[in-house]
């Protein structure tokens, strides 16, 4: 789709748009990296002329913002970060159904996405999760690289391993939800408590422990793979692996929140990040996921998914409000406040 022809369908997309509301503002919740969501919000700004402020907090945060602002809305689109709170949104009807013409440009996968939450929520990417290790740490320490989710355990990683938080970040949920799925509840919850006696922080942000790998803070970070990726692009001593054990994946994505103030513009974006020209902006910034448009550029360094050992991740279970909350506080109660 040329630009043009993009601009003509996303003025058709946002048919309520006069001149006056082209330029009011559009207030996007953005959980992707922080350069992903800055140069969403300029190209967008610059192929509308929409004013957009945008607000940059990791999925759960976000998630937990736009529970509070329910009654009273302040947000209009919320755009990336792991579709399971997009989908407990969806559930406990904080966003709103929207079928964006753009759709039949879009993998199964992301429409599947759409289905299951009553077209509340949409896929924009998707991407597996994995870890990462300074490979000059480890050679210094004279350790053995890990190759497993087994391997994060052992003791001679002990206070090298980082991860985030579960209950601000949606990384570390499909995380959790991961281990549970591979190795049962019990098995799962036995493995994050093991875990756990090797973690030397719980970050706020899903990304942050691959970036404190990349500046010699800590060993291992357990995160997306496409974030331990860019981490190398970006000129970091990281290697990504692939957990021999198999592991989870996202499909992250977008929702249009309800009650958004600025409904057609809402609209206007949701049609636009779906577009060629909007995913391909990913490669700039080296965000390496799959993307959701089936034309969008794609980078020989991004994961291949088609070769990993992928789970048949439960998307509508562990999307859901009621089983986020169980688990979350499981894992507070029985991990979080475990000795170290």
């Amino acid at each position: 789709m040329t630009k043009s022809v993009w601009a003509a369908a996303v003025v058709a997309a946002g048919a309520g748009l006069s001149g006056t509301a082209a330029m009011a503002d559009l207030n996007l919740y953005c959980s992707a990296q922080e350069e992903w969501c800055q140069i969403m919000e300029k190209s967008f700004e610059e192929a509308t002329g929409i004013d957009v402020a945008m607000t940059r907090k990791s999925s759960g945060e976000t998630f937990a913002q736009i529970q509070a602002e329910a009654s009273n809305p302040k947000g209009d689109v919320w755009w990336g970060g792991t579709g399971d709170p997009h989908l407990q949104a969806a559930e406990e009807d904080l966003t709103e159904p929207y079928v964006s013409p753009m759709r039949d440009q879009l993998h199964p996968w992301a429409i599947a996405q759409a289905e299951s939450a009553g077209d509340k929520t949409i896929g924009i990417y998707s991407g597996a999760l994995g870890f990462g290790y300074n490979s000059e740490m480890l050679e210094k320490a004279g350790l053995p690289a890990p190759a497993c989710w087994e391997d994060l355990t052992k003791p001679e990683y002990k206070g090298m391993v980082q991860m985030a938080n579960p209950n601000s970040s949606g990384t570390a949920y499909t995380t959790l939800a991961s281990m549970v799925q591979m190795f049962g509840e019990d098995g799962g919850f036995d493995y994050m408590k093991r875990l756990h006696a090797n973690i030397n922080q719980y970050t706020k942000s899903g990304s942050a422990p691959i970036k404190a790998a990349g500046q010699g803070e800590t060993l291992i970070g357990i995160v997306f793979m496409h974030d331990a990726v860019a981490t190398t692009v970006a000129g970091f001593p990281v290697v990504t692996v692939a957990p021999c054990e198999g592991t989870g994946y996202e499909i992250g994505s977008m929702s249009i929140i309800k009650g958004a103030r600025n409904m057609d513009e809402a609209k206007a974006f949701y049609d636009w990040a779906l577009t060629k020209e909007a995913q391909d902006l990913a490669l700039q910034v080296n965000a390496f996921q799959v993307m959701s448009n089936v034309n969008a550029a794609k980078s020989d360094k991004a994961p291949d998914l088609a070769t990993l050992k992928l789970i048949d991740y439960d998307f509508k279970k562990y999307g859901s409000s009621d089983e986020r909350k169980r688990l979350l506080s499981k894992w507070d109660t029985e991990v979080s406040t475990l000795p170290q």
